[in-house]
């Protein structure tokens, strides 16, 4: 509910800061004293136009701040979850508006679109007045109060439920559709690529291990290029007999060893040049053996080679990377067998349609013909209610037509819509068509009476529901004003003492005159001022003892 109203610098109120309680509350005063103020200013936290002649005279900018209490379960709270607007204990609308008519939103102190805050607005007030007439009057809302009165919310959910997945069989059967026709569109080059590939029969890492394994072949030929380059250095140089390095150093042996005796000096060089044999002999066979050992397989580097440039083909020709591969074959083979079975898939997807089509119209059939019933019972209640308000000729018709199947939904197949006759033989109509001002208001006031219980809106607004009616017919608006207030939180302004005695709370608006500017004020009444002001509405400008004694009267007979 609404439990305060901070206003500074609207029109002719300079600040006013309102602490409002649950039940009815009554808002009374002279003509012009400034009640549609107060009215509109709530509307500016409820996200209705902003205009720059709601700014007070002089200021650069007016302001707004309702306070609300709600519910765990309200769904405004729901609202806010999916904006990313944490909740807190109190919801809290702010609206500012400059002297050029701009306006900020905020909610909670986050910034936020005037959308958003009629939304909101939407959700936690509903305003019923002789000119602006929201909430009972949108047929977007008929249907919901229909089935809140009578208790079908179980139904209701249930062909919610149904309708839900009934949509969600007809989306799986519309992709499974469309991926068999983009299939088969693409069949001749699916089977021609899936060959192709298959026949290649990429492997998962492949290309790594190949690329590995021809980097360590070519690191080996080129190890072996260089012992063979050395052993060709130990061996004879070319076929002209040129000598290798082995046979100059047995020449050179052989030549010392011819010396003619004494010949000692030569016999350690003669032992070296034997070492130097020996040795050169040894690296010879040790080069040879490295030589065979490490001779690569030259055709497996060519097949390696061929099969990474075959891979590497296939890759640029798919655009993908090589280690793709695999995955893109197993997608083709996929995609070509869900060709294959998709006749099959599809007829199986048709059938599961075609039972949560026929699951939905049951459920949804039964909620109609429940609404059929519930809605003559909702006829009657509402005629009991008129003949008080002076409305006994009007009627409340309901009328249920059913929507062709393009505008079946998740609440059913019905399009509802309140419609009334103010007069026998007259032809029903839109409440907010075929009523007058004072009429709509009580026509609303009658309904909210009986619709109170399923109500997701915590206040109501009624501006000037007693318009042009007096006495009876005035206490009998009072006395429902108050029946629907023991649910709801009830804002009421009125001209009338009848409906005035009844509020829990009563506000008196007034306007004054302070520091030459016209300025109007709220003042909370006490029992005694009360009183008195009864009794003004009572006698007029000169209120006699007779009129504070009717005052009395009317205290005590709401009490």
């Amino acid at each position: 509910m609404l439990v305060s109203l901070a206003i500074r610098d609207v029109v002719l109120i300079e600040r006013l800061d309102l602490a409002l309680g649950a039940g009815l509350t009554v808002l009374t005063g002279e003509t012009g004293a400034g009640k549609s103020i107060l009215l509109d200013s709530l509307g500016l936290a409820l996200g209705q136009r902003a205009e720059a002649g709601m700014v007070r005279s002089g200021q650069s900018l007016a302001s707004v701040v309702a306070c609300f209490q709600l519910a765990p379960t309200h769904p405004a709270l729901s609202l806010l979850s999916e904006q990313g607007i944490a909740a807190e204990d109190e919801l809290v609308l702010r609206r500012v508006v400059q002297a050029d008519g701009r306006s900020r939103a905020f909610v909670n102190d986050q910034p936020v679109g005037v959308g958003l805050l009629r939304r909101l607005g939407a959700l936690l007030v509903e305003v019923q007045g002789q000119h602006d007439q929201v909430g009972l009057a949108d047929p977007s809302t008929h249907a919901g109060l229909l089935d809140a009165f009578g208790a079908l919310e179980p139904a209701r959910t249930a062909t919610s439920e149904a309708f839900r997945a009934w949509r969600g069989a007809e989306r799986d059967l519309e992709a499974a559709r469309d991926a068999i026709a983009s299939a088969q569109r693409d069949e001749e080059w699916l089977r021609h690529a899936s060959e192709e590939l298959d026949a290649l029969s990429p492997q998962e890492g492949e290309e790594d291990a190949l690329a590995q394994e021809r980097g360590t072949m070519q690191q080996s030929e080129r190890r072996a290029e260089a012992v063979a380059s050395a052993l060709s250095d130990l061996q004879p140089r070319d076929r002209r007999g040129g000598a290798g390095p082995a046979a100059a150093l047995r020449n050179a042996a052989r030549a010392l060893e011819r010396l003619p005796p004494p010949n000692e000096e030569a016999a350690p060089a003669i032992t070296a040049l034997g070492q130097a044999q020996d040795a050169l002999a040894e690296a010879e066979g040790l080069l040879e053996r490295l030589a065979s050992g490490m001779a690569p397989d030259p055709r497996r580097l060519e097949h390696v080679e061929e099969r990474l440039f075959a891979l590497r083909a296939a890759a640029r020709k798919h655009a993908v990377p090589v280690v793709e591969l695999p995955a893109l074959l197993r997608d083709l083979k996929a995609r070509l067998a869900a060709l294959d079975a998709g006749a099959e898939r599809a007829g199986a997807l048709e059938a599961a349609a075609a039972a949560a089509r026929a699951r939905y119209l049951e459920v949804a059939q039964s909620l109609s013909a429940t609404r059929r019933a519930t809605a003559g019972k909702l006829e009657e209640a509402v005629a009991r209610e008129l003949k008080p308000l002076k409305l006994d000729r009007a009627r409340l018709h309901i009328s249920i037509e059913r929507r062709d199947e393009r505008g079946w939904a998740s609440d059913g197949l019905d399009r509802i819509m309140f419609l009334v006759s103010t007069n026998p033989g007259q032809k029903p109509g839109q409440l907010d068509k075929i009523a007058s001002g004072g009429e709509l208001s009580r026509l609303m006031l009658a309904l909210k009476v009986v619709l109170a219980r399923g109500s997701p809106v915590p206040t109501l607004v009624f501006d000037e529901v007693d318009s042009g009616i007096g006495g009876a017919t005035a206490a009998a608006v009072g006395e429902r004003l108050q029946r629907v207030a023991e649910r709801l939180q009830v804002l009421v302004v009125t001209h009338s003492p009848q409906v005035a005695a009844r509020g829990a709370q009563h506000l008196r608006v007034s306007k004054g005159i302070r520091a030459d500017r016209a300025e109007t004020r709220v003042d909370i009444l006490a029992p005694a001022t009360r009183r008195e002001e009864l009794a003004r509405m009572l006698a007029g400008e000169t209120v006699t003892e007779a009129a504070r004694a009717a005052a009395d009267s009317l205290l005590a007979g709401s009490a």
